[in-house]
């Protein structure tokens, strides 16, 4: 994948991934017809207790039966109810051994950990998932741009793209094709601030990214607008 390929395809790459994750989590399975609300029963058995099912659904676009189904996959492969950051780099790191997905894991975790507090709760997951399966283009492009943030300041700066932008040519390694030159992330980053630095004052705010990104054609806003599609992938 060359330069111009990836171009403003980081959000593709965080939903594509991410879904990769949910499988591997077990929580992309056929829900079963005999779910019941027994689901709120089960909250209280783990150490981390979240949200009942109706605060959930209102905070998410996910139907009862689903959160349920998302509920039992997270239970099953975190016990204590949150997950810490060096199971969520286990997990990327079985999608890609050819690479080290550490960096970009990183900072997707940090994304996803909205209180900041060192682990992933289901809410934090739940609510993050429902902005990237089942929000709208401004809802994901917002998340994005919270990824790329990496201090959380509201500005995106070429230090924190290039971090972002070498992570993601170290979590993919060296079999892409073109083979990538060592400079080729600088260069990304040069011609992302190009595009989105439109008074050139050397960081992208939100609203320079989202102008810019709105205005891109192709895969990519195909991915981000393609209609919310169910939880259990056998329906």
């Amino acid at each position: 994948m060359g330069i111009q390929g990836m171009e403003l395809c980081a959000m593709a790459v965080v939903i594509m991934l991410f879904i990769a994750v949910l499988k591997q989590f077990g929580i992309l399975e056929p829900m079963s017809m005999e779910d019941t609300s027994d689901s709120d029963l089960e909250l209280s058995s783990v150490r981390h207790q979240p949200e009942g099912l109706d605060q959930l659904q209102e905070l998410t676009k996910f139907s009862k039966k689903e959160l349920q189904s998302l509920y039992r996959g997270f239970k099953n492969e975190c016990p204590s109810g949150l997950v810490d950051e060096d199971t969520f780099k286990l997990i990327y790191a079985q999608f890609f051994p050819q690479g080290d997905a550490s960096m970009y894991a990183h900072f997707l975790f940090n994304a996803f950990d909205v209180d900041r507090n060192g682990a992933i709760c289901f809410e934090d997951f739940v609510v993050g998932l429902s902005i990237l399966l089942r929000g709208t283009v401004h809802e994901k492009l917002n998340w994005a741009f919270n990824l790329y943030d990496i201090n959380k300041d509201g500005y995106i700066t070429k230090e924190e793209m290039l971090a972002i932008m070498k992570s993601i040519y170290d979590m993919m390694g060296r079999y892409t094709y073109p083979i990538l030159r060592d400079d080729a992330p600088v260069e990304h980053v040069e011609k992302f601030f190009q595009k989105m630095d439109r008074n050139r004052d050397g960081v992208v705010t939100i609203e320079e990214f989202l102008e810019t990104c709105q205005k891109v054609s192709g895969s990519l806003l195909w991915i981000l607008r393609r209609p919310p599609g169910p939880v259990d992938p056998a329906s």
